[in-house]
C-alpha cells in the first residue's frame, strides 16, 4: 500500500504515534520515526525492524521550529524525500476552569499540541511538494469539535489543529497533497496511566460502545487517509470515538 514511500511521525515513541509508526512500516513505507523520548523512539524502531519492516529514529521537539525543520531535512537526506506525515505528538495539560488555567501550562500546550503541527506542515509540505505530492495526516481529537470542562488549553488546541487542517487542504489540493485530520477519543494509551480505576470508568461511560478506543483503531484509519485508497479525500477531519460525538 505504501511501497516506495518516505513517512515521518511525530510522537511516535509510544501509544497512538508508536502504532501509526508500525502501520505504515508494515504497509511498506521507510518511517522517520520521531519523538523526545529517546528510549521509547528506540523502542519503536526495534519493534518495526523485527517485523521485517524499515525505521530510524530521530529526536525531536515538535514545538521548535528549527526542530522540526531538521526533522524534515534528515528524512530527505537519509531517505530521498517525503511523502507522508503524521502530526501526532501532543501533551494534555493540567486540569483547571479558564478563569485559573496555569500560564506556563496554556503556552506549553498551545505550543505542542497547535504550532508544534504548524511548524511540522511549514517544512513538510514544501518537501512534499519536491517529492510529487503527498499525505498529511494531522491527530486532532473529539475535542477539536467540542468542548470538556477544565481542559481549555487541549480543546483550543485541538480545534485550531482542525482549522489548520482544513486551510492547508484548501492551499494545496491542486498539487498533489492532501492533508486531513483524525480526531480520537478516549484511547487506551500512557496518557491515561496517571488515572485511578474510577476516573477511568468515568471515561468508559462517556463512549456509547462502553469501553475506550484501541490505538490500532486510530492507526487504521491513517494509514487509509495516507494512502492513495483516500484520493479523493482532503480537509476532512474524521472522529475514531466509539460514538462519543454522536451524543
Amino acid at each position: 500500500m505504501l511501497e516506495k514511500k518516505v513517512a515521518l511521525v511525530t510522537g511516535a515513541g509510544s501509544g497512538i504515534g508508536r502504532e501509526i509508526a508500525c502501520h505504515y512500516a508494515a504497509a511498506g513505507a521507510a518511517v522517520v520515526v520521531s519523538d523526545l523520548n529517546e528510549k521509547g523512539g528506540e523502542e519503536t524502531v526495534s519493534k518495526i525492524a523485527s517485523d521485517g519492516g524499515q525505521a530510524t529514529f530521530l529526536k525531536a521537539d515538535s514545538s521548535k521550529p528549527a526542530q522540526s525543520e531538521a526533522l524534515v531535512t534528515a528524512a530527505v537526506k537519509q531517505y530521498g524525500g517525503l511523502h507522508i506525515a503524521c502530526n501526532n505528538a501532543g501533551v494534555g495539560g493540567p486540569s483547571a476552569p479558564v478563569g485559573e488555567y496555569p500560564l506556563d501550562a496554556w503556552d506549553k500546550v498551545i505550543s505542542i499540541n497547535l504550532s508544534g503541527v504548524f511548524y511540522g506542515m511549514r517544512y513538510q509540505l514544501p518537501a512534499m511538494l519536491a517529492s510529487g505530492g503527498g499525505a498529511i495526516v494531522n491527530i486532532a481529537s473529539i475535542l477539536g469539535q467540542v468542548g470538556f470542562r477544565n481542559s481549555s488549553a487541549y480543546v483550543a488546541a485541538k480545534h485550531g489543529v482542525v482549522g489548520l487542517t482544513r486551510n492547508a487542504a484548501l492551499e494545496y489540493g491542486t498539487q498533489k497533497i492532501r492533508v486531513n485530520a483524525v480526531g480520537p477519543a478516549f484511547i487506551k494509551t500512557p496518557l491515561l496511566d496517571e488515572m485511578g480505576d474510577e476516573e477511568i470508568k468515568a471515561l468508559v461511560a462517556l463512549h456509547p460502545v462502553g469501553r475506550l478506543g484501541e490505538p490500532a483503531e486510530v492507526a487504521n484509519l491513517v494509514l487509509w487517509l495516507s494512502s492513495d485508497k483516500a484520493s479523493f479525500v482532503t480537509g476532512s477531519y474524521y472522529a475514531v470515538d466509539g460514538g462519543y460525538l454522536a451524543q
